[in-house]
This record gives C-alpha cells, sequence and structure tokens, in this order.
C-alpha cells in the first residue's frame, strides 16, 4: 500500500465548481505558481481556485495553515509577470484573499518558497524601499506618503503619533508604552540634558522633540519635508507650551545651518538613498560640535545581496514609499569609514520590537477600516496599506529586516557615558 507523503500537494475539485476553466497561459502559469509553493516545508497553504477546486500544499500534517482564495486566473498571470508588483496590484483589485495575510508572507520568506524563485526574491517582498534622488524628489517621494492626512495616520498610531519602531520592555506593554520607552532610552543613551542642543531629523508629528524638550530640558530644531507633518508637529508643540525650546521647520537636512551636540534621526535614513549616504554623513559631521553624537534607527536589510536589492524594483517602492531604500550595515559603515571622521560606537537591534509594533499598527487599522473609507480613500487603497503592514510585519518577525539604533561618535571623541537599554525579544 502507498502513501501520500505530508509534503506532497493535492487537487481537490469542489462541489460547486464553475463550469469555466482557464485558458491556457493562465493554465501554465498556475502550474508554474503552484510548483513553487508546493517548495514551502513549514506550514501548510490550502489554494481555493476560481473554478472552486483547491490545492492542498506543503505540510498537510501542521497545524499552521493558511488559506489562499483567487478570485481570477489572471492573478497567475500577473504574479509570473510582475512577480510582488502583480502579487501586490492583484490584491488591491481583490483578485485574491487570504484568511491570514502574516502568516502567508512568513510562508513565502522561508529560504525554500516562492520568495526565492527568479526575479521574486526576498528583497522584493520583504523590503520595498530603493533609491531617493535629487533633493526635489525626496520632498515629493515624502510627502506622497506623509501628506496621506493627518486624520489618515491618527486612525492607528498611539496618541504620541509616533511612526517608528517601539521598543517593548514586556510582553504586555502597551504600543503608547513601548513608544515612551523608545524615545526616553534614545534621550538616556546620548546623554540629553538642559542646555544643549539637539537637531531632529525627519522629526515627524514632534514625538521625540516633544519629549526630550519636557523631560531633559534641551532645546530641538525639528525637520521634515512634510507640510502635513510640520503643520500638526507646530500645533502639538504648542499645546505643549515648549515654542521657546522646540522649533519645528519644514527644511531639507542638507539646508540646516547652526551647530549641535546632539543629531537624531528616527527612520528616515530609509529616504536618503544609497548615492547620498556619504552626502548625510558628512552633512552631519558639519553639524555636529565637538564631542557631539549622533543617533541614527533605521531598518536594514542583509549585507548579502544588498547591491543587487538597491537596484531592484518593488511593489512597496511603487505604492507605499516612492523612492525608498532600506541600508545594510556594511554600507552605513563603509560610508561613515570612508566619507568621515565619524564610527559607530554602540549598537541594539530591535527588529522584532518592530515586528509587534507593525502588529499593533495592523490590528488598529483593520478595527478602523470604516474610518479609513469615511476619509475618502476607496477600497484598492484601504487593501494596499492592509497588505502593506502585514508583509512588513512578517519580514521582521522572521528577522528577514532588523531595524537598529546606532550611537554614532567622531573617532576622536570620549564615549559618551549612556545608559545602554534594551526592548523585549519575543
Amino acid at each position: 500500500m502507498t502513501g501520500r507523503s505530508a509534503t506532497e500537494d493535492v487537487v481537490t475539485p469542489r462541489a460547486d465548481a464553475l463550469p469555466t476553466r482557464p485558458d491556457f497561459h493562465h493554465r501554465m502559469s498556475a502550474a508554474i505558481v503552484r510548483r513553487w509553493l508546493s517548495s514551502s516545508r513549514i506550514g501548510a497553504l490550502r489554494v481555493e481556485l476560481p473554478d472552486r477546486s483547491t490545492w492542498e500544499l506543503g505540510d498537510t500534517t501542521s497545524d499552521r495553515a493558511v488559506t489562499l482564495r483567487v478570485r481570477r486566473w489572471a492573478f497567475f498571470t500577473r504574479v509570473i509577470a510582475q512577480s510582488d508588483i502583480g502579487l501586490g496590484e492583484s490584491y488591491m483589485a481583490g483578485a485574491w484573499d487570504c484568511d491570514d495575510l502574516v502568516a502567508f508572507f512568513r510562508l513565502l520568506l522561508q529560504p525554500t518558497s516562492l520568495a526565492r524563485r527568479r526575479r521574486y526574491t526576498t528583497n522584493r517582498i520583504a523590503a520595498g524601499w530603493r533609491r531617493r534622488g535629487h533633493p526635489r524628489s525626496a520632498t515629493r517621494d515624502v510627502r506622497a506618503h506623509y501628506d496621506l492626512g493627518n486624520d489618515f495616520f491618527r486612525l492607528f498610531l498611539d496618541d504620541t503619533m509616533t511612526y517608528s519602531a517601539g521598543v517593548f520592555a514586556t510582553q504586555d506593554a502597551t504600543l503608547e508604552e513601548a513608544q515612551h520607552h523608545k524615545l526616553d532610552g534614545i534621550c538616556r543613551r546620548i546623554g540629553l540634558g538642559p542646555g544643549l542642543d539637539v537637531l531632529d531629523v525627519g522629526g515627524g508629528w514632534g514625538s521625540f522633540a516633544i519629549h526630550a524638550a519636557s523631560t531633559y530640558g534641551c532645546r530641538v530644531r525639528s525637520i521634515t519635508l512634510s507640510a502635513a507633518q510640520h503643520a500638526l508637529a507646530r500645533d502639538r508643540v504648542r499645546a505643549a507650551g515648549l515654542e521657546s525650546v522646540v522649533d519645528v521647520q519644514l527644511c531639507d537636512y542638507r539646508d540646516v545651518l547652526g551647530r549641535f551636540d546632539r543629531i537624531v534621526a528616527i527612520e528616515m535614513f530609509e529616504a536618503v538613498g544609497s548615492e547620498h549616504y556619504g552626502t548625510f554623513f558628512r552633512t552631519c559631521e558639519r553639524l555636529l560640535r565637538p564631542g557631539g553624537s549622533l543617533f541614527l534607527q533605521t531598518s536594514t536589510y542583509p549585507d548579502a545581496g544588498f547591491d543587487a536589492y538597491r537596484r531592484d524594483d518593488d511593489w512597496i517602492r511603487k505604492h507605499i514609499f516612492p523612492g525608498g531604500l532600506l541600508a545594510s550595515m556594511n554600507a552605513i559603515r563603509g560610508t561613515l569609514g570612508a566619507e568621515t571622521n565619524l564610527h559607530i560606537a554602540s549598537t541594539t537591534r530591535i527588529g522584532r520590537d518592530y515586528a509587534t509594533t507593525l502588529h499593533c499598527w495592523r490590528e488598529r487599522y483593520l478595527r478602523r477600516r470604516a474610518d479609513v473609507a469615511a476619509l475618502g480613500f476607496d477600497e484598492p487603497f484601504i487593501r494596499k496599506w492592509e497588505l502593506y503592514l502585514a508583509m512588513c510585519e512578517a519580514a521582521f518577525a522572521t528577522g528577514r529586516l532588523d531595524t537598529v539604533q546606532l550611537v554614532i561618535d567622531s573617532k576622536d571623541s570620549p564615549a559618551l557615558g549612556t545608559t545602554p537599554y534594551e526592548g523585549h525579544r519575543a
């Protein structure tokens, strides 16, 4: 007697199968995608096809089963032709659904899965950021994302309006507690105190500037390229009574004048672009007073394959972060060594904390879907952001992407007497 192994795939016709069948091209594309998906050895995937037949793929004995519902045969040809762009745009168009998007992308991010096949590589699924160019295009690209409206971001961010990875000190910490813990940890690590001048690059809606000025008594200049962020950040600073010590400006970092004791850049480096890494770090070095320090929090892509990744194209770059790029640690170290007298004094990794942060944002976003629609956003947009948050959560949860916090000093400066801290590690 012969039996089917747990990792073989089966096709089961469903009783309510439709009479229509895919044409030749759709059938061939479906067969290729099925073969790719069959390589998964972690978890099970059930694919429900437009004709109501099903595929049972992967380890069918696993209790981690994911169901993918394909509504249109063209889905398969779009994936073959356009890789993750076809996958993402098909989801936006309602051509497929999934009962657990995060689990689905965790399957795709396995080394043996579809994510490693053909042009459908992990950099296309997990990290859809690419290069930014001229300062004018940087402004345009930033505003394409952040000027969606403050009311939109309020729907899923916490009350601090912090749009970056929090640091979860405990398993049961809330999102707002994680953000406060992160902001305070940054201030302690770079030794903030009364009388210090701080430049907050890409300051968003002002959460770091407000915390640093109100809690540690320093003076902060916070800059952003987003008009929407600039307006709200100024309102929040005014409401906190900090106008005399916090100056919010609509400004590119390359145009900043003056000198500062500390520079903080929290998840804005993704907007710089690899061709401008040298410009960024030389500018920071110029703006720092002797003995000053730069704090950089940024998401990173693995060193292996970074050169190919930065030249690639992807769905997130097209639809979420136009022109963006994740850095690699080697690229940061190499640029600092070649272009400046700066070096990395300390490193903390918080990638798993970012996965938890994204999970919180996604849950809040899904609960507020009706409110997103009420703001005037259509269904493809709503589905786009759902997919983006799930895709990124899976990438950080699996360790395909990481987020680092770097304290960067001059090689000639004594080390700061900072207080290190660690986030929760799931």
